[in-house]
């Protein structure tokens, strides 16, 4: 079987428990549509748990992007002699990764010894933009936020970072006049969507981030059976 789901924001216990629900497998495959760091307490504890399992494949989220730019120049010393060098720049997007929840990702990267941090790293960087996979004849194209400035003539390797990772797509939004083609997405969460922490799906638009660090649930989708899960 293959699932997707999004937005964990560091909520382990309720990754661990939709594993337990859905009796994830070595035959499954898992789709994380990005956004498992910051705002919850163990981020890096999900990180390390899917650097595991091969059958996980992790997709870029806004969230991730952040943290991965300063992640990777903290990765080698985390002190307050090395703050002292970190640019402007640097200090400003560190600023604004801890206003977004960044905090809880830093502790607990910073207890790691230095070869887990590269590996975590590593791992992050491999986080791809997008993908596009056919399940029962469908096939659906994940990306964490959306399609910005969506066209029907534009390829999916064509859309900026920009665009897949922080765009706030409508629930109306239509996509592909193929009926076939669906978009799952997270980023914004259906409570605010849709005042639900449901999936939602309205034509081939399909929400999956539930609001699982906003008091909502952990939504997961099982695309062979369009089963949804929830902790």
């Amino acid at each position: 079987m293959i699932y997707v789901m999004s937005d964990l924001h560091g909520e382990y216990e309720k990754y661990i428990k939709m594993l337990e629900l859905i009796e994830f497998s070595d035959q499954d495959e898992l789709f994380v549509l990005g956004d498992t760091v910051d705002r919850g307490e163990r981020p890096i504890d999900i990180l390390l748990d899917m650097m595991e399992r091969p059958n996980v494949y992790h997709l870029m989220g806004n969230h991730d992007l952040l943290a991965l730019d300063i992640l990777k120049v903290l990765a080698t010393d985390i002190s307050d002699d090395n703050l002292n060098v970190l640019d402007e720049n640097l200090l400003e997007e560190i600023s604004e990764w801890m206003q977004e929840g960044g905090e809880t990702t830093l502790k607990q990267f910073a207890l790691l010894s230095k070869t887990q941090r590269a590996d975590v790293v590593d791992f992050m960087s491999d986080f791809s933009l997008f993908e596009a996979i056919d399940v029962e004849n469908k096939t659906y194209i994940l990306v964490h936020a959306g399609l910005g400035n969506f066209a029907k003539d534009k390829k999916l390797s064509e859309y900026t970072p920009d665009e897949l990772l922080f765009c706030r797509s409508r629930l109306d939004m239509e996509y592909y006049d193929d009926k076939s083609i669906y978009i799952v997405s997270g980023h914004t969460h259906t409570i605010v969507l849709a005042g639900t922490s449901k999936i939602v799906t309205i034509g081939n638009n399909i929400k999956i981030d539930c609001g699982a660090a906003f008091g909502g649930r952990l939504g997961c989708l099982c695309l062979d059976t369009m089963e949804e899960f929830y902790i």
